[in-house]
């Protein structure tokens, strides 16, 4: 996947400014796919100059003009050829995973303190997922929502970052426990 497909897919949700495209990839393209806001409008700027989408400038008083960008019938063309492509498999890359590797070798105490940190943040992360939810599906219940909600993709996409947080909260919570029980049983701690 591109990171023009992630940009594509976001401004499904309507019309976006730079900004606000930023502001969607923090909140929930984030779970899948990760871009700095430079990154994002330089990829803006290309998907314009390709015709796969468009943009028009809002004339701002007191304040720099913004542009919103919408996806063109030739960018939604885009990403249903991007779906019917084969996707390769989901991979893990984590410098996180490689210090727990070597952990029999080395001092322990900073590895814990990261263990902790990144449990703390998939844990914010979880519940900023789960309000994302609640807002989605508003009064009705999960199985509601995805029966009948017009669009249910940022939906499931949502799910999956709550679940994959879910388990980064729960394996960092478990290596320190592995970590510390060690450190006891040898008398380090």
């Amino acid at each position: 996947m591109a990171l023009r497909h992630a940009v594509l897919a976001a401004l499904l949700e309507g019309e976006l400014s730079g900004y606000q495209l930023a502001k969607a990839f923090d909140a929930g393209v984030a779970n899948f796919w990760h871009a700095r806001p430079q990154q994002l409008y330089a990829e803006l700027k290309r998907l314009e100059s390709q015709g796969l989408v468009t943009g028009r400038e809002i004339v701002q008083h007191n304040r720099p003009n913004k542009r919103l960008f919408t996806v063109s019938p030739a960018g939604v063309e885009e990403l249903r050829s991007f779906t019917r492509s084969a996707s390769g498999p989901s991979a893990v890359r984590d410098d996180l995973l490689v210090k727990v590797q070597a952990c029999d070798h080395v001092e322990t105490g900073a590895l814990l303190e990261e263990l902790g940190e990144r449990a703390e943040l998939a844990r914010t992360k979880v519940e900023l997922f789960e309000s994302l939810l609640a807002a989605m599906r508003g009064e009705r219940s999960e199985e509601e929502h995805l029966a009948r909600a017009e669009r249910v993709g940022p939906y499931l996409t949502c799910l999956r970052g709550r679940a994959f947080e879910q388990g980064n909260q729960q394996w960092c919570e478990r290596v320190m426990g592995v970590l510390r029980a060690r450190q006891e049983g040898r008398g380090d701690g």
